[in-house]
């Protein structure tokens, strides 16, 4: 007698959920046409927020109505926690608008800002407002015929930033999370509430099979809709992949990882509710703070300080900073092994909760 195959029950039950999910309009919708809808909103949006963000030179004075008065533009975001390194990066990138040195020659102020092509609008925006405030300190000096301040203004050369390479790494991170708590709830409740996952253990089918082939189904599932989402972005809207298909597969090689921890989320909110109407109030505990709090439309600098902490702590932040620097700064998936560290570690702990709370009947 031929030993049972769990690797063909597990490939069995995969491509039978997989091709219950392709003929389901309704994940279609949460995992590609939702996500897919601010794609393509933000996508004809041509410029972003009107919050900036501005470093400051480490051996800048800060002492000076000049600064004094900056700080005090609510557009303006004063960037503190950033090496030099750091700093000229993101310059070149776009992700600040620009990098400012307040010098106090004797009380003489020369106020050097430095600004970048790859963000040209908030560069000119910045300029105008230090302008008008070195002007307004002149006028209200009390030597009107010697300048107490002058500004000397520096262009550098720069990738540009679209707002779709910071929309789209968002949605994908939302839509992976969506897929993975969302589908992995429903999926073993209503396999529990139909007595199907009971007519399995009549099988010599493993308890393991049956899980993996589920969660092979969501993960394929999704990946072909990240494939398709990040298709749209780069031949639609030019969405930048700095390497091409090196940056391209990264992403997917990240995106799985990703999925894989969510799934855990799934299944612990289908061991927690005792029927489908309580699925979606326990997932949106999870998904929807996540998807205002973790940058997936305004970068987390624009929320108050004291929210700041909170958004670091949710794994959404980390994949979608992950992704964004894959996508626009080339790196690879070995460059972003600290966020990808975040998020196993968000893995164990949820997957321990997940036995702890998951039933099969």
């Amino acid at each position: 007698m031929n030993k049972y195959s769990q690797v063909k029950a597990l490939l069995s039950i995969t491509k039978g959920s997989l091709t219950g999910l392709f003929r389901n309009p309704t994940a279609f919708v949460f995992n590609l046409a939702f996500p897919l809808i601010f794609i393509i909103v933000f996508g004809f949006i041509s410029g972003g927020g009107f919050k900036m963000d501005v470093a400051i030179d480490k051996s800048s004075d800060t002492l000076n109505p000049i600064y004094s008065e900056l700080v005090k533009i609510p557009s303006i975001n004063i960037v503190r926690d950033k090496t030099d390194e750091e700093i000229n990066s993101d310059l070149t990138k776009g992700t600040i608008e620009g990098l400012l040195k307040i010098t106090n020659n004797n009380g003489i102020y020369d106020v050097d800002l430095k600004t970048t092509t790859a963000s040209m609008t908030g560069g000119n925006i910045l300029k105008l407002l230090i302008s008008q405030i070195v002007d307004n300190v002149n006028l209200v000096s009390a030597d009107v015929k010697n300048k107490v301040a002058k500004m000397n203004q520096q262009t550098i050369e720069g990738r540009k930033y679209k707002t779709i390479d910071f929309i789209l790494p968002g949605q994908l991170g939302f839509a992976l999370l969506s897929s993975g708590v969302f589908g992995a709830a429903f999926i073993f409740l209503i396999l529990r509430q139909t007595l199907v996952i009971k007519r399995f253990f009549a099988t010599p089918v493993s308890k393991f099979a049956i899980v993996c082939g589920e969660g092979l189904s969501r993960l394929v599932f999704s990946i072909f809709n990240s494939v398709i989402l990040i298709s749209i972005g780069y031949f639609v809207f030019g969405f930048t992949l700095v390497n091409g298909f090196e940056t391209f597969f990264n992403m997917i090689i990240l995106c799985t990882i990703a999925l894989i921890i969510f799934l855990g989320f799934g299944f612990v909110v289908s061991g927690l509710a005792t029927n489908e109407n309580s699925v979606p109030a326990i997932a949106n505990l999870i998904t929807l703070p996540q998807f205002l709090l973790a940058g997936t439309f305004f970068s987390i600098s624009n929320f108050p300080e004291w929210l700041q902490p909170v958004s670091k702590v949710l794994p959404l932040t980390y994949l979608n900073n992950a992704l964004r620097k894959i996508s626009f700064e080339g790196a690879t998936i070995f460059d972003v092994m600290p966020e990808i560290g975040i998020l196993v570690l968000w893995g164990v702990v949820v997957y321990l909760i997940a036995i702890k709370t998951f039933r099969w009947e």
